[in-house]
C-alpha cells in the first residue's frame, strides 16, 4: 500500500504558473509509473502526464510544450510543473501511481488538489 499527498493547487491567472507534488508515504523506486490526472466539473476524469520508473514521459496533447512531470526518487515525490496555463486546466489534479507485479496490479491515488485558472 501507499498515499498519495498532493499539494500545490491554488488559484492562478492565465499565463501564469503552478507546481503540483505528490508525496508518497513510501520509497516510489518500484513504483512503475506515476501520473497525474485531472477531472473538470461535468467531465470525466482524463490523462495529464505519466513518468515511469525509467523517466519516459507521456503527455496528453492539450498540455504537450506547457506541463512537465519528474519523480524524485531520493524525496518519495513526483511533480507537475504547470506553465502558460490556461482557463480549460481548471480542473482537480489527482495523482496516480501504477505498481506492477506478477500476481496482478495496484493503482493508487491521491485526494485532489483543486486548480483554478481565472483572472
Amino acid at each position: 500500500q501507499v498515499q498519495l499527498v498532493e499539494s500545490g493547487g491554488g488559484l492562478v491567472q492565465p499565463g501564469g504558473s503552478l507546481t503540483l507534488s505528490c508525496a508518497a508515504s513510501r520509497s516510489i523506486i518500484r513504483l512503475d509509473v506515476m501520473g497525474w490526472y485531472r477531472q473538470a466539473p461535468g467531465k470525466q476524469r482524463e490523462l495529464v502526464a505519466t513518468i515511469t520508473r525509467g523517466g519516459t514521459t507521456n503527455y496528453a496533447d492539450s498540455v504537450k510544450g506547457r506541463f512537465t512531470i519528474s519523480r524524485d526518487n531520493a524525496k518519495n515525490t513526483a511533480y507537475l510543473q504547470m506553465n502558460v496555463l490556461k482557463p480549460e486546466d481548471t480542473a482537480v489534479y489527482y495523482c496516480n501511481a501504477l505498481e506492477l507485479r506478477p500476481g496482478g496490479r495496484s493503482d493508487y491515488w491521491g485526494q485532489g488538489t483543486q486548480v483554478t485558472v481565472s483572472s
